[in-house]
C-alpha cells in the first residue's frame, strides 16, 4: 500500500504501456457493438506533473515529454497522443492522463468500464474524479481478486488492464494467479498485464509459467532502456498480451522501435515474443 504512481506518471513505461493500450481500443471500436474495459489497479486516474511527487522524480521528463517533443511520431501513436494533449491545453506539458481518463478519452457513449483501487484515498479520488459517469463503475478492492466479481461482462467484448505495483517480492506469481482466474472467467476477454524489467531471469521465469498455463494467443512485448544486467534498476517494461487484437503484432513493430529510440536514444531496444501460438483452424 506504499506505491504511489504520482511518482512516475508519464514516465517511460507508462508511454508503453499506455500506447498499446490504445492500440488495443482501436482494434476493440472496429465494430460498432459495446465494449467493456476492466482497470484493476486505477490508481487515481491523472496526474499533475506539476506536483511535488512528480517533480521530485522528474520521470516524465524521460517518457512522455520526450515524446511529445520529437518529429514525426508513427501514426499508430496518433490516439494514445491526442488524449495527452486534450489533457494540456496550450501545448505546456502539465498533466497526464492515467489509463483510467486514457480509456474515457477512448470510450463511445455505448462502451462502459470498471475501475478497480485498493489504495483507501485513491479510491475516493476515483470516485469523485468520475462522479455522475454512468459509463464508470469504481470499486474499492484487491485488483487480483476483481475479476471474480466483474468478469465475464454482459458486453462479452473488451479488455483487462492489469498493472501491480509490484512492491511485494511475489508479484509475479501472483500476477500468474489472477492471468489464469481472468483467462478462465472470460476465454474471449482481451487481457494486458504490465510486469517491470530489471534482472532476466525472474522475467524470463515468468514467460515460461505463462507459456506453461496453455491457452489462446500470447505475445510479450518488451522496451529497453538498457540491457537487463542490474536487477536493482528498472531496465525495462513488458507488457503481455493474452488475445491480441487484429494487427496489433504488425502495429507493435512499428511503435516500439520508434519508442525506444525516443525515450533512450543511447542504447534502447525493443522485441516482440510469441509465447502461445494461435491456434491453427481446424480442417
Amino acid at each position: 500500500m506504499n506505491y504511489r504512481h504520482a511518482y512516475h506518471a508519464g514516465n517511460f513505461a507508462d508511454v508503453m504501456k499506455h500506447a498499446v493500450l490504445a492500440l488495443v481500443v482501436a482494434g476493440l471500436k472496429r465494430k460498432e457493438t459495446p465494449f467493456f474495459a476492466l482497470d484493476t489497479h486505477a490508481g487515481i486516474g491523472a496526474y499533475d506533473l506539476e506536483a511535488p511527487q512528480a517533480d521530485k522524480t522528474g520521470e516524465y521528463l524521460g517518457g512522455i515529454a520526450r515524446v511529445l517533443d520529437a518529429p514525426d511520431p508513427p501514426a499508430e501513436l496518433e490516439p494514445y497522443l491526442a488524449v495527452v494533449r486534450s489533457w494540456n491545453a496550450g501545448g505546456a506539458l502539465r498533466r497526464y492522463p492515467g489509463s483510467p481518463e486514457l480509456l474515457r478519452g477512448l470510450m463511445r457513449p455505448q462502451d462502459r468500464m470498471a475501475l478497480v483501487e485498493l489504495h483507501p484515498e485513491d479510491v475516493e479520488t476515483l470516485r469523485s474524479r468520475f462522479h455522475g459517469d454512468r459509463r464508470v463503475g469504481v470499486h474499492h478492492l484487491d485488483g487480483y481478486t476483481a475479476a471474480k466479481g466483474l468478469l465475464p461482462p454482459p458486453e462479452r467484448r473488451g479488455l483487462v488492464l492489469m498493472d501491480p505495483p509490484f512492491e511485494v517480492r511475489n508479484e509475479f506469481e501472483r500476477l500468474l494467479a489472477a492471468l489464469h482466474r481472468t483467462r478462465k472467467l472470460w476465454p474471449n476477454g482481451i487481457t494486458l498485464a504490465w510486469y517491470p524489467i530489471k534482472g532476466r531471469e525472474p522475467v524470463e521465469a515468468f514467460y515460461r509459467e505463462v507459456a506453461g498455463q496453455g491457452g489462446p494467443q500470447t505475445l510479450a512485448a518488451e522496451l529497453l532502456l538498457r540491457p537487463a544486467e542490474d536487477p536493482f534498476k528498472l531496465n525495462g517494461s513488458g507488457l503481455l498480451v493474452v488475445n491480441p487484437p487484429w494487427q496489433l503484432r504488425e502495429n507493435l513493430d512499428r511503435i516500439l522501435p520508434w519508442l525506444a529510440g525516443t525515450v533512450a536514444p543511447a542504447g534502447g531496444s525493443a522485441q516482440i515474443r510469441q509465447l502461445i501460438a494461435e491456434k491453427p483452424l481446424g480442417p
